[in-house]
């Protein structure tokens, strides 16, 4: 086979090869050669292209300084190959931007080879490859969310595999620059490999419990590789340290509770686990959650819903269907009397192909807070047991496993709590005004918890239309209270045919006698437990509210508005001519001093008149030290929406508000725009 066209076969000196290898690669101290590249490529249908190109220059670079028949075309073709299919799989199912590298392994790393890793910043993105059972299939048919083309790359190199660390997840390949293909066929099986490195050290890939030089499928402290095999070196070393055994173990599960820790998601969890586990420690694991929404009904209920298979796991993706088909067929059932310990599982064989025609599964309880979550299953093929120190490691993992998964089931349920509670805190529908057109901006900055702002738009009566723009002290459960108070109390009193001042007048005094009985409550329940009552108590000020509230009544031509603010943002009128005025003036917050009188402004919205009411996360949206609004910002952001629609002023202001800092906003955002039509 030919090798890629070098200086040599142009005419240019050879390089002296003295002091060089048996690969052909220059020696560390050499600065001739660099030994590793890297770029940065946006997500995109050009990344690919992009990045064969870079991977072209880089071996043609090495060619030039490395010895003849290094680099040979079969291995610039299989390296075009393998990084156009990593980086293809890193833009349809990541979307971000790709980090791309490209690096070679000296003899010390035995055998050389050509590694090219894929990194994307999307790690919650499981990769898998499903084509083996469909070849039939077109490219990426009915697979959206799997990896393409990994069956591809792994008949192309020696080994591949999977880092996670935090925020990123990389995918890399290794090609051999000695010719190892050529008496080894491509196809393979990592199994092998594996299955000898296991018997020699008990470890899999990467060194797990010798402590020594996982450096590949170890990976750093905050992430963990599911890699392939490579095995030759470790078949080679023989037996391993007690002791570096040990503190391989301790730290795996280091690694294994920061990676666990704080994820919430309990499928991403079980994806996890499979990384961890496979090849390092098993051929393959499944992890069977509880179905959490029809409740385990305990050891006394006569039907248990059965447990939904959330993971399989094999260090041959090619076997992962096969397995997954054999194990949903007979699920795990383990006895109540089983707590943490390992039970024998049959062998699924005939999943596993001929070389995993025997081996031995062993079945994990899953069980947080005394409660069954799941079940945490492994296997390696060709042993009649599992190593002592193997299971016991794998039970410790478990219990960190069922941690997560009990956490990740926690948050789930409090942010199904506060999705319910917010669609209730909100209208189910605008009304719509006649006359007057309307467009809405809401975006709650914490998308798993109640907002602190709210809106309405509804009838109060014959000809008569009520809206409000409100924002709450605080966030999360307090704030719910308040809109859960304010927000129907200002229907029924609109509805009764209270004018707006006397609508606020009677929701402050209702907010000062709903926080005084709550301060009373706490002030009992304290007393009745025996506890001091607090001096300095927040008392009826510990709940108060922003609003903007108004009527409007339509005539022919615009509507007339009456409109009052409780401590809010001021509202901006909009003429055609691009004018911009404020309507009202500011008064005290609701909830904080008794007897207030409140007043209101009344005004006509004309044919072409713009009424813009936002909250305080549109005007004081920060840039380091500067707002949204320093020096009238928001009035001279509307005045330049002359001529436009309500929809379209919404958005141009949202637009503006996200734009003007480099973050995302840190507080809660809604606006509404009233137009006469």
């Amino acid at each position: 086979m030919g090798a890629i066209p070098t200086q040599r076969e142009t005419g240019s000196p050879a390089p002296d090869p003295s002091g060089r290898d048996g690969t052909g690669l220059t020696p560390p101290g050499d600065a001739g050669l660099r030994t590793a590249v890297r770029t940065t490529l946006p997500s995109g249908p050009l990344a690919a292209g992009a990045a064969r190109r870079f991977v072209q220059a880089a071996l043609t670079e090495w060619a030039r300084m490395a010895e003849p028949d290094t680099f040979t075309e079969r291995l610039a073709d299989d390296a075009l190959v393998v990084v156009s299919e990593l980086v293809t799989n890193a833009v349809v199912h990541a979307g971000t931007d790709i980090e791309l590298a490209c690096r070679l392994k000296d003899a010390e790393d035995d055998p050389p080879g050509l590694v090219v890793e894929v990194c994307d910043h999307h790690p919650s993105r499981a990769v898998r490859d499903d084509g083996a059972e469909h070849p039939e299939r077109p490219y990426g048919y009915g697979m959206p969310e799997y990896g393409r083309g990994l069956r591809l790359v792994s008949s192309l190199v020696t080994t591949w595999g999977i880092t996670y660390r935090t925020g990123t997840k990389t995918v890399w390949a290794r090609l051999p620059l000695d010719g190892a293909f050529d008496d080894t066929p491509r196809h393979a099986t990592r199994h092998d490999a594996r299955h000898d490195a296991f018997h020699d050290g008990f470890d899999g890939e990467g060194g797990l419990l010798d402590g020594e030089d996982g450096v590949e499928a170890s990976g750093a402290a905050d992430g963990v590789v599911g890699a392939g095999p490579g095995a030759a070196a470790q078949a080679a070393r023989g037996p391993r340290d007690q002791d570096w055994r040990g503190r391989g173990a301790l730290s795996f599960l280091a690694e294994a509770s920061d990676l666990l820790a704080g994820q919430l998601d309990e499928d991403l969890v079980a994806a996890l686990t499979g990384q961890l586990l496979v090849p390092r420690l098993a051929d393959w694991c499944a992890v069977w959650l509880e179905d959490e929404a029809s409740g385990w009904r305990g050891p006394e209920a006569a039907f248990a819903p059965g447990p939904r298979l959330a993971r399989v796991w094999h260090g041959s993706e090619n076997r992962i269907e096969e397995l997954r088909r054999a194990l949903e067929k007979d699920p795990p059932r383990l006895p109540e009397s089983v707590r943490s310990r390992p039970v024998p599982l049959p062998w699924p064989g005939e999943a596993l192909g001929p070389r995993g025609a025997t081996g031995t599964a062993l079945a994990y309880r899953l069980i947080a807070g005394g409660r069954p979550l799941g079940t945490l299953v492994i296997g390696r093929a060709g042993l009649q047991c599992f190593p002592d120190e193997v299971t016991g490691l794998v039970e410790d993992l478990s219990r960190r496993v069922a941690l997560a998964i009990g956490a990740a089931r926690q948050y789930g349920r409090q942010a199904t709590i506060s999705r319910v509670l917010q669609r209730g805190l909100l209208p189910g529908a605008v009304a719509e005004i006649p006359g007057v057109s309307s467009a809405l901006v809401y975006e709650p900055c914490d998308k798993g918890g109640p907002s602190g702002d709210f809106y309405d738009i509804f009838p109060a009566g014959p000809g008569r239309w009520c809206f409000a723009l409100g924002d709450v002290q605080g966030k999360g459960p307090e704030a719910a209270v308040v809109i859960g108070l304010a927000r129907p109390w200002l229907r029924l009193l609109a509805r009764e045919g209270y004018a707006v001042p006397e609508v606020l007048d009677r929701l402050n005094q209702l907010l000062l006698d709903d926080a005084t009985e709550a301060s009373d409550a706490a002030a009992r329940a304290l007393v009745s437990a025996g506890a001091p009552v607090p001096v300095a108590d927040e008392g009826p000020q510990a709940r108060f509210l922003s609003l903007l509230y108004g009527e409007l009544v339509p005539f022919e031509g615009g509507a007339r508005c009456t409109l009052a603010s409780a401590g809010h943002p001021l509202p901006l009128l909009l003429g055609p001519d691009g004018g911009v005025r404020a309507v009202v003036r500011s008064q005290t917050l609701l909830g904080v001093i008794e007897d207030v009188a409140y007043t209101s402004e009344t005004f006509d919205l004309h044919l072409g008149d713009t009424l813009l009411c936002v909250t305080d996360g549109v005007t004081e949206r920060r840039c380091g030290s500067r707002q949204f609004d320093d020096g009238d910002g928001l009035a001279v952001a509307l005045s330049d929406c002359a001529g436009l629609n309500a929809q379209l002023i919404a958005e141009r202001i949202r637009g503006l508000v996200h734009g003007f800092g480099a973050k995302p906003p840190e507080d809660d955002l809604a606006l509404l725009v009233l137009q006469a039509e």
